[in-house]
C-alpha cells in the first residue's frame, strides 16, 4: 500500500474491478468532513486519478457540510439522505469511473476496523455495508 493511502487509512481492492460489491474501505479519524475528506481525496487522486464528485450520507458527518472538499483536490460533495449508511461513493474522471468504499466508524476498534476493511477490499467477499458495519466493534 502506498504511504498516502496508509495515512488516510484507506484499503482498496487490488486490482480494481467493477465486479465487486465494494471497492475497499476508509477509516476516518473523526466525523468532521472538512478535516477528513482532503486526505482521502489526496490519496485517491494519487491512486485513481482526478476525483470530481463524492457522495455521502449527511447523518454520518458533523456540521458544517461543505459543498466542496478543500485542499489539493477540489471535488464536489453531495450530501444525500438516500446514500446508504456506511458508504461513500467516489466519482473520478468526470463520471467515467466510480467506486464505493465502506466507511468504518471513527470509534471502531483497530482489530475490527482491520477485519472490516480487509473484507471490503476482498473481491470475493459479497457482503454489503450493513453486514460489514454490524461486525464492527467500537473502542471504549
Amino acid at each position: 500500500m502506498n504511504p498516502t493511502a496508509d495515512s488516510a487509512r484507506l484499503r482498496l481492492a487490488d486490482p480494481a474491478s467493477r465486479d465487486t460489491v465494494l471497492d475497499g474501505a476508509w477509516w476516518p479519524r473523526s466525523s468532521d468532513p472538512a478535516t477528513e475528506l482532503p486526505a482521502l481525496l489526496e490519496a485517491l487522486s494519487a491512486l485513481r486519478g482526478v476525483i470530481t464528485h463524492v457522495l455521502l450520507n449527511p447523518a454520518e458527518w458533523d456540521l458544517p457540510r461543505p459543498s466542496r472538499a478543500s485542499g489539493r483536490s477540489s471535488a464536489r460533495l453531495g450530501w444525500y439522505t438516500s446514500q446508504p449508511a456506511g458508504l461513500i461513493t467516489v466519482i473520478n474522471d468526470f463520471g467515467r469511473d466510480r467506486f464505493d468504499l465502506l466507511v468504518i466508524p471513527p470509534d471502531a476498534s483497530p482489530a475490527s476496523a482491520d477485519t472490516a476493511s480487509a473484507a471490503a477490499a476482498d473481491a470475493d467477499d459479497r457482503r454489503h455495508t450493513p453486514e460489514l458495519l454490524a461486525m464492527v466493534e467500537h473502542a471504549g
